[in-house]
Parts: structure tokens; sequence; C-alpha cells
């Protein structure tokens, strides 16, 4: 029996998440206050309704008690993320995963009723010691039961390689959500300093070597994927 998820807030990282649980076969019903946002996944997902998640009537009018789980994915409006939350929770839905931006914020989500709280914009000490440390995987969240958001450093093969030339959705059934890349640069003493960025990248945009995915996929297609760059 597959699941029904709702997806709140549809910029990159939300519209992706749609396409991939549309494709692993969930029920998604997508939700934006704007009808570009709409527009952009209503022939794709189950059901696609403009509302503003902050709003309680707002909220109470929409079909929540449908839901196996809820994922917030606003980025740009931390009052809105934290009310949709407090919301979402107190209406019940089973399993909440929310979006933050700051550690500030991912405490808030938290206490105000999040399972699950994915970061992926703000940098973290550990994060990058990990990175420097060369690992295969970094942090992974679970979406689904079986759909999962992983950072994954850059395969060595896969170094000046464009990205439309991975397909990753027609060879490894993955998409990207972002691309965090690190840059170097002196200060005004001539001490190296390393900056981070998070990226939106279009299809012939050459990867670097120290680039970290944020893909979105199985456990399976993610292994297929970091092996395949491997070899």
């Amino acid at each position: 029996m597959s699941k029904t998820i709702a997806v709140i807030g549809l910029g990159t990282l939300g519209r992706t998440i749609c396409e991939v649980l549309t494709e692993k076969g969930a029920e998604v019903i997508a939700i934006d206050n704007t009808p570009a946002q709409i527009n952009k996944v209503k022939d794709i997902v189950t059901q696609a309704i403009q509302l503003d998640s902050a709003d309680e009537d707002s909220i109470a009018s929409a079909p929540f008690d449908q839901v196996d789980a809820a994922i917030v994915a606003i980025g740009d409006n931390i009052e809105a993320s934290i009310l949709t939350t407090t919301l979402l929770k107190q209406h019940g839905v089973p399993y909440i995963i929310s979006r933050a931006v700051n550690k500030t914020h991912h405490k808030v989500l938290k206490q105000v009723g999040a399972n699950e709280v994915v970061n992926v914009e703000e940098e973290e000490g550990a994060r990058i010691a990990m990175n420097l440390m060369a690992p295969t995987l970094l942090e992974k969240v679970k979406l689904s039961r079986d759909i999962y958001l992983q950072e994954m450093p850059l395969p060595p093969a896969f170094i000046k390689t464009k990205l439309a030339s991975l397909n990753l959705i027609e060879k490894f059934n993955l998409r990207l959500g972002a691309l965090r890349r690190y840059y170097t640069s002196l200060d005004r003493d001539g001490n190296s300093v390393r900056t981070e960025k998070l990226l939106f990248p279009e299809a012939d945009e050459e990867l670097q070597d120290g680039d970290v995915l944020i893909l979105i996929g199985s456990e399976s297609d993610l292994e297929d994927f970091r092996k395949a760059g491997e070899e």
C-alpha cells in the first residue's frame, strides 16, 4: 500500500522531493502559497493545493488527516516554517520532517514537534571535518520508508564531469537536490579562509574536486552511484 506524503514549500528542494516520491509510487500532496510554484508540480503529483500553511484555518481545510507524513521544505521564511510545523503537529500529522536554515531554527523546529529536521544550508564544523577526512558518505536523512536525502562527496571518477553527463535520473534513479561547494581565499592578513556555498547547478555545470552532492533516492541507488564513481 502506497504512502501519502504532503510536501509543503515547492522551491528546488520541495519540487525534487515531490518528483522522487512520485517516481517511487507515493501519493504526493504538494502545497505552496504561490500559483507559480503550484503550476510547476501540478502535473506530477496526486494533488496540488495553493494555501498559506502558516494559517490555522487553511491547515484545517487541507486533507492532512489522510497523510502518513509531511515534509516542510520551506526555506526562506523561518516564521512560516515554524508555524507550519506547529500546526501540522496540532492537527495530528503522524510524522513531520522540517527544513532548517540555522541551528536556532533547527532547535525551535524540534521543540514545536518536528520528528526530524533537515539542514541543507548551514555550514557545520563537524560536517566539514568529515569531508576533509574524505569519507564516502556524510549526513543521511530518511524522507520516507525507502527514500533518503544523502550528502555524498563527489566520487573521484566524476571530477571535471558535466552534471548532465552523470545521467543521474536515467542511469542511477537519483535526483540532485543541491550542490555544496567550498572555496579557499586569503584574508587581509594572508591567512587561508575556507568558505562554503550552496548551489543549484544547471546541467552544464562542471563538477569539481571537493564538491558535495545532496542526492535524493533509495539506499541501493545511492550505493550504486557511489561505487560507479570509485571504479
